[in-house]
């Protein structure tokens, strides 16, 4: 590699179910730029979130590390002020490390390493102010993020500019403007083009509330196939917070719910590439960056009669993720080995040449990228913990564990709840649980030895610290 480090375009979304987008195969979604960058890069096909909800996968993420081991277990947690991320590991390498939008930070450290942050998504929770009178907040209305219920999130989608396409919008117009600054300055000459950048544009659509434009709703209302005969999964927590067409939505909510989904994911599809004309605009040749994209997990969609996340399904589990690497080597290629989100730190720090740090649960996808699997250790671990919402009665700790290897898909709900095990290859549906099938029994004691080892369940390991990559 030359000494100039390859610049970094890591573009995200919130909530973007994996299989909505035309190169998985979605023939009705119009998402010609990720289209693109999967023809021209490579495809992980069975990429999971560290946590099947947006703060814990944020966080895990950023940082490398399982919800357990950074301690980000629930919505509403936060990293420890100066915890290392990816991008604080970059800054400290020369790299200009700049975020656009989203990043979910909750606690006193808005940066999270990052030398520059734009957008409006900078706002710290009250349980992190410091030195804060517990009294003087005990009847405070805190909750002010709360979202509608989901059946009501349904009967609402349409057509129209909720918030979260204003917050978008405001993320766009801030990153066009520093693409121009930092490559061109045409005002006053002071482009510093030569510093290494990573450039982070991560947007909040498809997140709730589903709302589109007038012509992508009218397009994809009567082409859509919506999740109506739907049955759900008999298990407390699988099953739970159940939708019912026809009892508290109609067959046609959820169809315009749906396609008002499908109009936000063509919507950053266009705002990507907005970006992307932006950088070769000032004169970039894109063939010389990394560009990244996915998303922190996945959307249920009326699936198993479920919408949002929270779920190990594949629907919310599953993230969307391409790598493309400079020259657009291994174009196509399309990986199916099991990664995580965790594992971006890592392969971030080997693309670039940057030392890794220890103690992450990161592996370098670099191997899977050049078509090497040999070595790879085929699983991915993700975890849910709970809601925080700032009052204590509010909140329930869970300890609901999944492990993926190979097409073996593992849940652990605590011991008031069964266990369950999916097999993709057999019932890609995930409609039956084959944990207590006689031919699952060994596989079912090797992912319970590793759920122990990984700090969950009546034998859990008291000295856990990480994934032990």
């Amino acid at each position: 590699m030359s000494s100039q480090r390859p610049n970094i375009l890591f573009l995200m979304s919130d909530q973007h179910r994996a299989d909505v987008a035309g190169f998985q195969g979605d023939a009705i979604a119009r998402t010609p730029v990720l289209d693109e960058l999967a023809r021209t890069g490579v495809v992980f096909n069975n990429a999971y979130t560290p946590a099947p909800i947006c703060v814990p996968a944020r966080q895990s993420m950023a940082s490398g590390q399982l919800p357990r081991t950074c301690g980000c277990e629930v919505f509403g947690d936060d990293l420890a002020p100066g915890h290392m991320t990816f991008a604080r590991r970059l800054s400290q390498y020369g790299y200009a490390t700049v975020a656009c939008g989203k990043l979910h930070h909750n606690g006193q450290d808005q940066m999270g390493g990052w030398t520059r942050r734009i957008g409006d998504s900078m706002s710290v929770r009250h349980e992190f102010i410091e030195g804060r009178d517990p009294e003087a907040f005990r009847n405070l209305p805190l909750a002010t993020e709360h979202k509608w219920s989901q059946a009501k999130e349904v009967k609402r989608a349409g057509i129209g500019e909720g918030p979260i396409n204003g917050a978008d919008a405001y993320t766009l117009t801030g990153a066009l403007r520093f693409v121009e600054n930092f490559f061109a300055a045409p005002w006053y000459d002071r482009a510093t083009p030569t510093r290494p950048l990573m450039l982070k544009i991560s947007f909040v659509r498809p997140h709730v509330p589903f709302f589109t434009t007038p012509e992508k709703f009218s397009y994809y209302l009567n082409r859509v196939r919506p999740y109506i005969d739907e049955t759900p999964f008999d298990h407390h927590f699988l099953g739970s917070m159940a939708v019912r067409p026809g009892i508290d939505v109609s067959e046609r909510e959820i169809r315009r719910a749906t396609a008002a989904y499908y109009g936000m994911v063509e919507g950053i599809d266009e705002d990507y590439d907005r970006v992307l004309q932006a950088l070769e605009h000032v004169g970039q040749d894109l063939d010389d960056w990394i560009i990244i994209y996915t998303s922190d997990h996945g959307e249920m969609l009326g699936q198993h009669r479920l919408w949002e996340k929270s779920k190990f399904f594949e629907g919310s589990a599953k993230v969307p993720l391409i790598i493309r690497t400079p020259g657009r080597a291994n174009a196509g290629r399309v990986v199916e080995e099991n990664v995580n989100l965790c594992d971006l730190f890592a392969t971030i720090c080997d693309l670039t040449d940057v030392p890794v740090v220890d103690g992450l649960d990161s592996r370098s996808l670099a191997p899977l990228l050049n078509g090497d699997s040999a070595a790879w250790n085929n699983e991915s671990i993700s975890h849910f913990g709970g809601i925080n919402l700032g009052h204590e009665e509010q909140f329930q700790r869970l300890e609901n564990l999944m492990i993926k290897r190979d097409h073996l898909k593992y849940q652990y709900y605590g011991w008031e709840m069964p266990e369950v095990l999916f097999d993709l290859s057999r019932n890609p549906q995930e409609t039956i649980n084959y944990a207590d099938d006689p031919q699952y029994a060994a596989a079912l004691a090797n992912f319970r030895a590793r759920r122990d080892e990984l700090g969950y369940g009546p034998n859990a390991h008291a000295d856990y610290k990480n994934a032990g990559y």
